[in-house]
């Protein structure tokens, strides 16, 4: 085994001592103030690359600390604009809603001065069926308001349907659009009758509803042609526009005609209707299939 060289000089000894006179040269060159010399150039060389050491230590803790500051603060303006465009987002949303709830009641307005003949109340749909489309649904206006069955609802431009129950404070509206609806119409160009018939699958399709029955001997009907409520009609009031004629061909009975006619209301995105309270007055009180 080697001996250990005990003469070996401890390298924390050499490292004190070196540290020791590195602070007396460094106190005589403050006391004596050498400018010049060997012991300034002795100072030089042993203190420059300690102090090029500490600097970079210390500009090194400076930048991570600057930059954790950087990052936190980046951090906290990122939430603070994500904040701000999550509420401007909202606003803009409140805004687009009031927006459409604005043009709807402005079209309703148009409506009731259009049909100004008519009495008539305002109305919120609350409710509907699972479909797609408004065929069926439910208004916040009841008896309690004045409703009655067999009042007629419009919207939009024209005729949406017809009031089937009543409650207190609520009633339920079947559309023109709905399968077992059935309007008696008449076709203003010619001022012959026919009957507009629902069909969820047309409106599916094609967004029309069913004309039949129609009486056109002069062929005097024909594409973009109005189609009205008819006066014969024991439950709808007359003049009420449904909609407009989309195509129409002849029978096989070489007597009548059929088509399509495509509604004037939207169905499809419903808010607020108008309830007609005024009623058909029929001579004999009762009701047909056909209305």
């Amino acid at each position: 085994m080697r001996r250990k060289n005990r003469n070996k000089i401890p390298s924390r000894l050499i490292l004190g001592i070196m540290v020791l006179v590195c602070i007396i040269l460094l106190f005589t060159s403050y006391v004596v103030n050498f400018t010049s010399g060997p012991i300034h150039s002795l100072a030089n060389y042993l203190f420059v690359p300690m102090q090029k050491g500490i600097d970079y230590v210390g500009n090194t803790i400076f930048l991570n600390s600057e930059e954790s500051k950087t990052k936190e603060t980046l951090l906290a303006e990122n939430e603070e604009l994500r904040n701000k465009v999550n509420e401007l987002t909202d606003q803009v949303n409140n805004m687009e809603l009031q927006q459409n709830e604005l043009e709807q009641l402005q079209a309703l307005y148009k409506l009731d001065q259009f049909y100004g003949n008519y009495e008539k109340t305002g109305a919120r749909i609350i409710a509907k069926n699972t479909s797609n489309w408004f065929n069926s649904f439910t208004i916040n206006k009841g008896s309690a308001d004045g409703i009655e069955v067999d009042m007629n609802v419009i919207a939009g431009s024209g005729l949406v349907g017809i009031v089937t129950d009543v409650g207190t404070h609520y009633s339920i509206v079947r559309a023109i659009i709905d399968d077992t609806s059935s309007v008696s119409a008449m076709v203003t160009s010619s001022n012959d009758n026919c009957i507009v018939s629902g069909s969820l699958k047309d409106m599916t399709n094609d967004n029309m509803i069913l004309l039949s029955n129609l009486e056109d001997k002069q062929n005097v009907v024909k594409a973009g042609d109005s189609v009205v409520t008819s006066n014969i009609s024991d439950k709808y009031m007359p003049g009420l526009l449904i909609g407009y004629v989309t195509s129409i061909s002849e029978d096989d009975n070489h007597l009548t005609k059929s088509g399509k006619i495509t509604p004037v209301v939207d169905f499809k995105h419903l808010q607020d209707v108008l309830v007609i309270t005024t009623k058909k007055e029929t001579s004999d009180g009762g009701s047909e299939t056909t209305n």
